[in-house]
């Protein structure tokens, strides 16, 4: 690793927070401005575009033929998007999650999550199965565009004639594309950076790709959220985790089959254990979401504890280490179990009181 590596990658971070701030400002004010609801925004424009990086790390692997990286690229980040990033943006401020996440769009992760499982039982995600996945994207976003229209088109016709002299419609979209080009930028210095860094350490290339890659390009969105959460605009934190992860499933997933020269091969440690991690930490939300359709401080360092306990598991068993069989023995027989006890027990208080108030 020379100087010009960590200097790159230094510089990356810089333009991380600066593109994520760029994007948040233009794209709420974009949202104001066309009368579309902030939710929508961060479901799509800003999810989308922050999960850029995501989608040209695992297009590249791909074509290269590097399927573990392409591949646990997007598993590391969806798992990462749900824990550490609303986790932590949760415990900067107590985050209020819309209806339409919990009645419609965490059940489509999960979805998606449960039918990338199912493809890559056999061992691989052929171009057929990509097409499917990306087939998927089309449908969600077109339906979710087109229901957002009919609701500002069947509610008051708002704010279609307000001019804002302080800032114009051509502005603020040069501020969202601004904000992508230095997110993009930044992230793809990082990884770089970061990517050394490891392989100096002589890690192998799934842990790489599901800890080091898939948060260096989980960065944006870590920048966004965060940046969103600090601004008060909740609905852009939350949307744009929960649309990320559909764009990574479906968008990333689905064009990196179909680019493959010969599809992409699932390694049988992401199918037997990272992608059911996937899979939990997206049903997790839906009992914890739907409690009082808030995200509170203590619910966020439950998710951050997660995401610590999982990358641990991946550094013992990358390693070999000898505490690797106890650790997960624990983590088997305890905490999941009573995870899924209280988790349980979450939903059935909030069934009882649903019940109880209609």
């Amino acid at each position: 690793m020379d100087i010009l590596t960590v200097g790159l990658s230094f510089v990356g971070l810089v333009l991380l927070v600066a593109g994520a701030r760029q994007l948040v400002h233009g794209a709420s004010r974009l949202a104001a401005a066309a009368g579309v609801p902030p939710l929508v925004v961060g479901l799509t424009i800003v999810a989308f575009g922050t999960s850029a990086p995501e989608l040209a790390v695992s297009v590249r692997s791909a074509w290269a033929g590097r399927a573990d990286m392409a591949v646990g690229n997007v598993v590391g980040s969806n798992v990462f998007n749900v824990l550490f990033i609303l986790g932590a943006s949760a415990l900067l401020t107590p985050l209020v999650v819309a209806v339409d996440l919990v009645r419609r769009d965490v059940p489509l992760v999960i979805g998606a999550s449960v039918l990338v499982l199912l493809l890559s039982l056999d061992g691989s995600l052929g171009r057929l199965d990509g097409a499917l996945l990306a087939l998927g994207l089309v449908v969600y976003t077109t339906w979710l565009v087109l229901a957002a229209r009919r609701a500002r088109d069947g509610g008051a016709a708002a704010a279609a004639s307000s001019d804002d002299a302080h800032h114009t419609v051509w502005r603020d979209i040069g501020q969202v594309v601004l904000g992508l080009v230095l997110l993009v930028l930044g992230s793809t210095w990082l990884v770089d950076g970061a990517v050394a860094f490891a392989r100096w350490l002589g890690v192998g290339e799934v842990v790489v790709s599901l800890t080091v890659v898939a948060a260096g390009t989980s960065l944006p969105e870590v920048a966004t959220s965060l940046t969103a959460a600090a601004r008060g605009q909740r609905d852009i934190a939350v949307g744009n985790v929960v649309g990320s992860n559909l764009f990574n499933l479906l968008g990333v997933l689905g064009v990196s089959s179909l680019v493959s020269p010969s599809g992409l091969t699932v390694a049988d440690s992401i199918v037997g254990f990272d992608l059911p991690v996937m899979i939990a930490a997206a049903i997790a939300c839906l009992p914890i979401w739907a409690r009082g359709r808030t995200i509170p401080r203590w619910e966020g360092a439950l998710l951050l504890g997660y995401f610590v306990a999982y990358d641990a598991w991946l550094v013992l068993d990358a390693t070999r280490h000898e505490a690797r069989e106890g650790y997960t023995a624990v983590m088997l027989g305890f905490v999941l179990p009573l995870t899924g006890v209280v988790l349980a027990f979450v939903a059935w208080l909030t069934w009882r009181r649903r019940g109880g108030t209609s």
